[in-house]
Parts: structure tokens; sequence; C-alpha cells
């Protein structure tokens, strides 16, 4: 089909300085990063569909920085220093999306964050207890004050099941992805950064003086490309170590009375619940069949599916009538490395990705971070 563009649309919507593909977390916070080091650029976020397409508006909204079991494992398998050093990024990541959105623009909810552990995990239960006073201790330099504690009380106040043990975080809070995507396309905005929605990008190539960047709306020019696209990265750069994992979600419609509020976390993180006013979110699952959750397709499994919901009638909400209101999936990237992959791929081809499930936490200053490469080079 035969395009039909205009100069002024050529030369207004489809020429700039810099590209970013993919309009997620980490791409709106690289534009903008980019934008406030040097306000002169002509920056434009092309993005496949209407809404970002991976996981940033189809996230549970944990902001949170790991729970006492992964945290347990995380150093096991990185050495101490090593995962300070990513809790570290966790959480001044956290901070950093705060100070750019705001709390209110956020919908942020300090209500706390816990892990659940049921009666026959007792033993593991008991061997993370040992070592809450060590961690509390190692973690004490970033956070200033205890992170975890023990809290049994709230078992019952939580109105849980067959749930004996939990673990309570208290820094740990909840937010609301859809009003955060929605803030930061704003400051993108009043930046004067250009958004292109219904932009599928195919491939791009290399000219004397840049990229033109092939797409169904038009060709694109540019001196620098900026790829922010995580899992779906991987038909571009398929030697990189990126992974796709697809993460399935539910809510309730709403409870009377429902007496869960904050973040929880069951199975070393592998079960994520909240409250959402009065629903209650579930999603995970993606470790009962790895294979198959290892995917770029959105979609729901009979296998996860029923999972969730066993666990939301016999141990999250027993006994309290519930509906399903919406069911839906995001698309994670995940590596070898827990840290997310930031390199110059390329001469001027840029690549932020691979956020391993924490693009909450680490998405923002994984943007401002490519946004220093890029700049550097400008």
């Amino acid at each position: 089909m035969e395009l039909n563009t205009s100069y002024w649309e050529q030369t207004s919507f489809y020429q700039s300085d810099v590209v970013v593909i993919g309009a997620g977390i980490v791409g709106l916070n690289t534009a903008i990063a980019l934008k406030k080091l040097q306000p002169t650029l002509k920056i434009t976020i092309v993005e496949r569909s209407s809404l970002p397409a991976g996981a940033s508006t189809k996230n549970a909204g944990f902001a949170c920085f790991g729970s006492l079991s992964e945290m347990i494992e995380q150093e096991k398998n990185l050495g101490t220093d090593a995962w300070l050093n990513l809790v570290e990024k966790r959480w001044l990541g956290l901070q950093k999306l705060i100070s750019i959105v705001g709390k209110p623009q956020l919908d942020y909810q300090a209500f706390g964050g816990y892990e659940i552990f049921k009666s026959e995990e007792k033993d593991f239960f008991e061997s993370c207890v040992a070592q809450l006073s060590r961690f509390n201790t190692l973690l004490a330099p970033i956070f200033k004050q205890p992170v975890f504690n023990l809290a049994p009380d709230k078992i019952t106040a939580f109105g849980l099941k067959d749930i004996p043990f939990l673990i309570e975080n208290k820094l740990e809070a909840q937010l609301h992805p859809g009003k955060m995507m929605q803030s930061l396309m704003q400051i993108a905005g009043s930046l004067g950064i250009h958004y292109l929605t219904n932009c599928n990008v195919s491939h791009w190539e290399k000219t004397n003086t840049g990229f033109h960047i092939f797409s169904n709306l038009d060709i694109l020019s540019t001196n620098k490309i900026a790829v922010c696209t995580n899992a779906f990265s991987s038909k571009w750069f398929p030697e990189l170590d990126i992974k796709p994992g697809r993460g399935q979600v539910l809510i309730t419609s709403e409870i009377s009375n429902l007496k869960l509020k904050g973040t929880f976390h069951y199975d070393q993180g592998y079960y994520y619940f909240r409250n959402v006013g009065n629903r209650v979110l579930i999603g995970g699952g993606r470790h009962l069949d790895f294979k198959a959750e290892q995917t770029t397709k959105f979609g729901e499994t009979p296998l996860v599916q029923a999972h969730l919901r066993s666990l939301l009638k016999n141990h999250i909400i027993p006994e309290v009538p519930f509906k399903i209101d919406k069911s839906w999936s995001g698309i994670m990237a995940f590596g070898e490395t827990l840290n997310p992959l930031i390199i110059e791929y390329q001469e001027n081809l840029f690549v932020a990705l691979r956020c391993n499930g924490m693009g909450i936490a680490i998405g923002s200053q994984t943007g401002a971070d490519l946004a220093q490469i890029i700049y550097q080079k400008t």
C-alpha cells in the first residue's frame, strides 16, 4: 500500500535527532531524561500499539525491591556486595520514579508488603526468620531502618486462611501503573517530546548521517536510535541475553468489607497479590510451566489460571463470594544476570533492556542511565 504522507508530516513527525523505540517505563524515562540533559534535541518516541505493549501498563503495581526469601536466594547467587548493589538500585530507582512523577500522581499507597508461608512451609519460613536480623543489618546502610519484621497478628486481620506464617516489609508500597504511565506521557509531552502510536518498526538501515527506520507509517530519519522494547527486542538482537516471561494477572470485582490491604508475595515471589481499593489482584505462576510462559504472546493458560483462582478461594479471600472482573497478561524480560542491559550496541544505536520483572523499581533509573550514555555521544 502506498503511503500518503505529506511534506509537512515528513518534516514535522518523521525526522528526529533521536528516536526511542518503545513507550514503556524505560522508553519514556529515556526520552524525558535526555530532553532534560539537552533541551534542543528533537526526540520522538514510537510505540507499536496505542498503549505500551509489554508490561508497563499490565503489571501488578508493586513498588517493591524484593521479599526476604528472594533476597536470600539472590545473595546466594550474586554474592553479598553485588546483591546489595542491586537492592540499592531498586530502592533508589523507586525514589527517582517518585521524584519525577509524584506520589499523588502515582496513587502511591504505603500499606506495607508481606511474604506469606503455608503450614507445610514451616521449615522454609524458619530458615528465612533465622536470617532476618542479619539481612536487616546488611540493609541498614541503604534503608536507615529495619526492613523486615514478624507480624503474626496481621494474618487474622487480613482474613487469610491456612497461612500461619508471615514476614512484614514496612517499606513496600503499591501504585497505579495506568496513572504512572499517563503521568510520564504528560511529562514527556510538556517537554516537547513527540509521540507516534501504532507505529510498528520492522527494521532500520544505516545512512551517512544516522538511520532510516522502516515502519508501517513511513520511513523515519534520525541520528540516533534508543531501543527500549524489553522482551520484544530479541527479534533485532537474537544474540543478547533476553528471555521473555509472561505474567498472568486477574482482578476481582469489588468485595464488601475486604480485609486485605497491602502487597503480598508467595513462593519466593512467583505469586503476588494485593488489594486495589476493595478488589483483589493476583498474578504470577509462570514457574508452573517456565517453557510455556517463556513467550512474547499474550494470553492465559488453564494451568496458571486455576492456581491463581485456587489461591484466591482457599487462602486469600476464603468463604467470600467473588467474581473475576478481568484477566490479562504482560510480557517481561529476564536474563542470566539480574541487572538491566544498558549499552551502545553499535555506533549511535543504543539499548536498555531486561528489567527482570522489576520495571517499576528500576525503569526510571535505567532510562536515565541510557540517556546519559546517549548524551555523552551528542
